[in-house]
């Protein structure tokens, strides 16, 4: 049966950051199993797959509340009893609050500390290892959002704090209040923007990089067909990079880092995430999937070595320029991230 098929290779362990959280070395992004990526996968075979992922040595689990919202933290839940929960670190995210079908993003400290019970009350847990901060209140200064983590962290609500989608500046006040263990961020051979500021801002202050979509939202696993299937309730119909007009070029993109994986006898999609893994051990990439096949498939991307020039010829087909941003306009990233000063704080 699938569930009992072994990864086809080691997965290793290293340190996320400089607190101590070790992970694995190779997360599972849990996402697409609930919401985004089309309906929702039934939970019999996204519990096997968590199951065979964490027997298979990804223990680093990655989901926040807004996926469903709440489903993907619930099926965690369930998927986590009878002992698995202490096999794993499970990273969970807060700050997109949905009320009357509009989103909202939120740090305030009532907002922060009750999204934090929220989320362990469906994980059915007791302390959440990695807690991000998944999009950042431009209208609360971060010091105070992270002021309240702080005090989850002294109460053993959680263990460790993280951010995502946030700039530079932000990261260095908010490190500046409680230490930063990790920054997630999307880091792929087709979203580079972050190594000009961001990732250097994460080495110099000893916080780990955690890559999400490290495939370009499955584009590097099956190039411009992957648009072909999507289903009408697919996130990615709405993304700049997958409409007609930016996709013939992408294309381009797809077919030359095929054509190596050809000549390196891998996927398309193990090349990709081999370039991330290559980036530093510091990183960690969390792709996500439904299928153990193709979770067996990215775990095989740890076996491909690339030397420096292989790495430069495989940036060389990226540097096409990508046509289409990474998400609709309407979306925050940390471009957009940057919050008042603590001095224009005034409580409510």
């Amino acid at each position: 049966m699938a569930s009992e098929e072994t990864a086809p290779a080691t997965i290793g362990r290293m340190k996320l950051g400089s607190q101590g959280l070790e992970v694995s070395s190779q997360g599972l992004g849990c996402m697409g199993m609930s919401a985004f990526y089309g309906p929702p996968k039934p939970d019999a075979d996204m519990i096997a797959l968590i199951h065979h992922a964490v027997n298979s040595g990804v223990t680093f689990l990655d989901t926040s509340d807004i996926y469903g919202p709440h489903t993907n933290e619930i099926l965690l839940g369930k998927a986590l009893r009878d002992g698995l929960r202490q096999k794993v670190e499970l990273a969970t995210k807060f700050g997109i609050s949905v009320a009357d079908g509009k989103r909202e993003i939120r740090g305030d400290p009532a907002y922060v500390r009750a999204a934090c019970e929220g989320s362990l009350r469906r994980l059915g847990i007791d302390c959440i290892d990695l807690y991000y901060q998944h999009r950042i209140d431009t209208r609360i200064p971060i010091e105070i959002t992270i002021g309240e983590l702080k005090k989850l962290v002294e109460e053993g609500k959680i263990k460790y704090i993280g951010l995502s989608e946030a700039s530079a500046s932000t990261i260095r006040r908010a490190h500046a209040v409680h230490p930063i263990t990790a920054v997630q961020l999307e880091w792929s051979l087709w979203s580079r923007d972050v190594e000009e500021d961001i990732i250097p801002t994460c080495r110099e202050l000893g916080i780990g990089i955690v890559a999400y979509s490290p495939l370009g939202r499955g584009f590097f696993s099956s190039g411009p067909k992957l648009v072909e299937n999507l289903s009408e309730r697919d996130f990615r119909k709405l993304v700049p990079r997958f409409q007609p007009e930016n996709l013939a070029q992408n294309a381009i993109i797809f077919e030359r880092v095929n054509e190596m994986a050809k000549r390196k006898n891998c996927t398309p999609a193990q090349l990709a995430l081999a370039w991330v893994h290559h980036q530093g051990s510091d990183v960690c990439p969390i792709p996500g999937t439904t299928k153990i096949e193709n979770f067996n498939q990215n775990v095989g991307a740890l076996t491909i070595k690339l030397t420096a020039e292989e790495m430069a010829e495989l940036e060389s087909y990226a540097s096409v320029d990508v046509k289409g941003d990474r998400y609709p306009t309407a979306m925050v990233t940390w471009r957009e991230s940057d919050t008042p000063p603590l001095s224009s704080w005034k409580a409510e």
